[in-house]
């Protein structure tokens, strides 16, 4: 294949999970897709609609919520369409919307799960102050800075792999537009590029999560502290919901880039993709319902208020 440059580029083919049979992936993602788009807006409903939870642990959660709706639409839409329509043809103008979509709402999940770690540390360490501190000025303001920062990380990526040049037809062994296949398949020059990623991997992605460490650190620490076995246990029940949904993100997100470095298997490497991308944010809600009972009282409530509106 002959390179062209970017303006010359006409599309990419997503091969995604090509070598498996379409009706029973079609059926597999479309079934984790709804699930997770009903299950994150049904989060939300129950979260706005109680007044009981207008806090800043669930205003981080919502929002944690919405983010993983949008990282979901980011991918599995256009595969479903490519499988209905048996066409694995993604434009060039597409691809990049994707990634940049993709990186944006990932680093938003990132941060989210940080501050949120924070959010619990303040409760548990410090809980006299924890409504001084959590003061609905400082959530704003940590909400967007983490927007501010998932957008300009995001927007940086983009524009460098857009001076990129590619070849003509491109095949990305994967079922969406990852950052890293996109720059191992370009045709010129991807030094800078490999080197901005690595070091965002390291600085974006190691940053948040020395943060957590510190956050979990302090925190059974101060747990340690406490003498009554159920004081204990009421401070741990607080914080065991998220530091499910931090293990089960970072343990996915990594465990698919060691064991993709490892194999050195694309079709491995989209397989393992799908536990960060779809599995664990189908589950969040659920872990955050299922071990938490004021979620559980505001689900109960929103449900019994749309059967009486229905």
């Amino acid at each position: 294949m002959d390179p062209g440059n970017n303006t010359g580029m006409s599309k990419f083919l997503l091969l995604g999970f090509s070598e498996d049979p379409e009706p029973l992936i079609f059926g597999l993602f479309l079934s984790m897709y709804l699930i997770t788009v009903f299950g994150n807006l049904l989060l939300i409903l129950a979260v706005s609609s109680d007044s009981h939870l207008h806090t800043p642990m669930y205003f981080f959660l919502a929002n944690l919520s919405f983010a993983d709706i949008c990282f979901t639409s980011t991918t599995i839409p256009k595969m479903l369409i490519n499988i209905q329509t048996h066409n694995k043809v993604i434009t060039y103008e597409g691809c990049l919307s994707q990634m940049y979509f993709f990186i944006l709402f990932s680093g938003l999940d990132v941060f989210l799960l940080t501050v949120m770690a924070y959010d619990r540390f303040v409760a548990i360490c410090h809980p006299l102050q924890y409504m001084v501190i959590m003061n609905p000025w400082l959530c704003g303001l940590l909400l967007l800075v983490t927007w501010v920062i998932s957008f300009l990380h995001s927007l940086l990526e983009t524009l460098m792999l857009w001076q990129l040049s590619f070849c003509i037809e491109v095949e990305i062994p994967h079922f969406f537009c990852e950052l890293y296949q996109m720059i191992q398949l370009a045709c010129s020059d991807t030094f800078l590029n490999n080197m901005v990623m690595y070091f965002s991997a390291m600085l974006l992605g190691g940053a948040p999560l020395a943060g957590v460490l510190f956050s979990y650190g302090k925190i059974v620490s101060s747990i340690c502290g406490i003498s009554s076995a159920q004081g204990k246990y009421k401070a741990f029940s607080t914080c065991a919901s998220h530091l499910s949904v931090v293990s089960l993100f970072y343990c996915t997100s990594l465990g698919v880039y060691l064991s993709s470095a490892a194999t050195q298997s694309s079709h491995s490497g989209a397989v393992a993709s799908v536990m960060y991308t779809v599995v664990t944010p189908m589950l969040n809600p659920f872990i955050y319902s299922l071990r938490n009972k004021d979620i559980k009282k505001a689900l109960m409530k929103f449900s019994r208020i749309a059967a009486l509106k229905g």
